[in-house]
């Protein structure tokens, strides 16, 4: 009798992402204590008993379960379920959002908040808040969390005139009088965001909750949240503070938290990253705040740190080789010095840090020369005095990521340092990018075919909520690499393959997290962290029939956690 399963799915088509036999398919999958029992129709049908849970797949696809390797799970959830949403389906225009915002509830702390408004789409952001709502302090942080705008009374609770000055890696956007005109980009977000009251846990707490609910609903059973802790002023919404980073160990111990989430905590944000703030994060002992509480760590753990290099194209705060957009600006890092050379210096003062204090760096580069200088960090880093090889230890990695030729890509993999990287954006803001970035550039892009043929440990995720957390969505990107306005190109060199693309949001992000031994794939002593598709995976050719396809079922630790009715 104990050797019957809880739950056997039958009739599917089970895509193992075995990393011995990637391209292995079965039929039939058991699940029992949390386990992958069985592959395979015989073995499967041996194990069913009185008890056992049978599901007819009809045919569906059985994946492991999703895991978004970079995925703002706090700023997402305040994005979905507890701001006032400016999305495109809600305010197409600029007048839309000035509507939305002046018809919007105060808080219980007095602020209107609210986000997902997007230049891409709207135009020029300049001034359009600032007269808003006169008596009531309102900030909106658009889609990309790398800019908000601001209201008079704002501003003024801030403190933010014309005489304060610019921040390192930040832009307050001012008037030809020199005066604010409430857009602010990068580093200067914090000079706002350290003013507004913290978010109550009882606004946050379910929202958390309601969120999970969603990305369960989706197959995803695993994130990475990149950044939570001190620093959370300057990153996205201000909403992923050190109370945030509690909150999601209250769930964790009350045995509320479903998804398995590694943190990176932030201890610098998007302007004057520097080594001293860093090193006082460190010393903190905020890295082994869970282990402390006793929660399982492969529910809830702090995997390391995430470190701004630079900015975003988009604002002209990342840092390229060749000049760009229409200030036609090298950018620089916003790493605390006065020159490129010190910058740089200091880069490698905060990679050495991390690293000797065995814990993982995720490193934010958009630009190509910063992708290159935090690539030489992490190796110089791996080369100290208190090192281990990064090939099998604290797995450093790339976020984001530009790439000016191959040789950086082929160090990279040479050297065991992970990429992040977002199709979804590529193809959402990719027109502007475009423009900002000319084709040439625009065109490698993200070059997932070239970081393959490599041998980079590569993952794909939504970056949410700069995008969608719909994972089918990230992977339909990334096979036609598809603008808003262009189709993708058929002989693209980048492109990859649906099952690649699938791969590298399942057993290569779990590479990411150091957790290959247990999770990202389906093969008997691995977690039961899976999810049943109501059609079989698509053919590259028909990917995007994957947007039409439903996700019935998801398993978390053998756990139901979703089933569609």
């Amino acid at each position: 009798m104990e050797d019957f399963a809880d739950l056997v799915i039958v009739n599917a088509t089970v895509h193992t992402m075995d990393a011995a036999e990637p391209q292995r398919v079965s039929d039939a999958v058991a699940v029992k204590g949390g386990r992958i029992a069985a592959l395979g129709h015989h073995d499967v049908s041996q194990s069913i008993g009185p008890d056992t849970h049978v599901i007819d797949a009809a045919g569906g696809a059985v994946i492991p379960g999703i895991n978004d390797a970079h995925l703002h799970f706090i700023s997402a959830a305040m994005a979905a379920f507890g701001y006032v949403r400016l999305e495109p389906a809600v305010a197409p225009d600029w007048a839309a959002v000035v509507d939305v915002v002046g018809e919007a509830l105060a808080g219980e702390d007095g602020w209107v908040r609210a986000h997902g408004w997007d230049e891409a789409l709207l135009g020029p952001a300049e001034g359009v808040l600032l007269e808003s709502r006169p008596d009531t302090p309102v900030v909106a942080f658009d889609s990309t969390g790398h800019q908000l705008l601001a209201n008079r009374e704002a501003l003024r609770r801030a403190g933010i005139t014309t005489d304060t000055p610019d921040i390192d890696g930040g832009v307050i956007v001012r008037a030809a009088d020199g005066s604010p005109t409430g857009l602010l980009q990068d580093g200067a977000m914090e000079l706002l965001s350290r003013s507004m009251p913290p978010v109550p846990a009882s606004t946050m707490r379910p929202a958390l909750l309601a969120l999970q609910e969603q990305l369960h609903s989706l197959g995803i059973t695993s994130l990475t949240d990149p950044g939570l802790g001190p620093a959370s002023a300057g990153l996205m919404d201000g909403a992923g503070s050190t109370a945030a980073l509690e909150l999601l160990g209250d769930l964790a111990a009350a045995n509320e938290l479903t998804l398995r989430i590694n943190v990176l905590m932030l201890f610098a944000g998007t302007g004057g990253v520097n080594a001293h703030a860093v090193e006082a994060g460190l010393r903190s002992g905020l890295a082994d705040a869970y282990r402390h509480r006793g929660i399982d760590p492969a529910q809830l753990r702090i995997a390391g740190v995430k470190v701004f290099a630079d900015g975003i194209p988009r604002s002209g705060t990342a840092w390229m080789s060749e000049p760009y957009g229409k200030s036609c600006t090298h950018g620089s890092l916003v790493v605390q010095g006065a020159t490129d050379g010190e910058r740089v210096a200091e880069l490698h003062k905060i990679l050495g840090l991390i690293n000797d204090a065995g814990l993982q760096a995720g490193v934010h580069a958009t630009g190509d020369a910063a992708t290159v200088a935090a690539v030489e960090a992490i190796i110089a880093a791996a080369d100290g005095p208190a090192a281990r090889p990064t090939t099998s230890g604290n797995r450093h990695y790339i976020i984001h990521g530009a790439f000016g030729d191959p040789g950086t890509l082929h160090t990279m993999a040479t050297h065991g340092i992970g990429y992040s990287t977002n199709p979804l954006i590529r193809q959402e803001a990719g027109d502007i990018m475009r423009q900002v970035l000319g084709e040439d550039r625009f065109a490698r892009h993200q070059p997932l075919q070239s970081a393959s043929g490599a041998g980079v440990h590569f993952n794909l995720a939504s970056d949410a909520p700069v995008t969608s957390t719909d994972w089918r969505r990230t992977v339909v990107a990334a096979v036609c690499r598809a603008t808003r306005s262009q189709p993708g190109n058929p002989r693209d060199p980048e492109r990859i393959t649906g099952l690649e693309s699938l791969a590298a949001m399942t057993a290569n992000a779990a590479w990411q997290d150091h957790a290959e031994h247990f999770k990202g794939a389906l093969t008997p002593g691995m977690t039961a962290d899976l999810c049943l598709l109501s059609k079989p995976w698509p053919v590259d050719e028909d990917i995007e029939m994957l947007l039409d396809t439903e996700v019935r079922l998801t398993l978390s630790g053998g756990r139901i956690v979703h089933q569609a009715t």
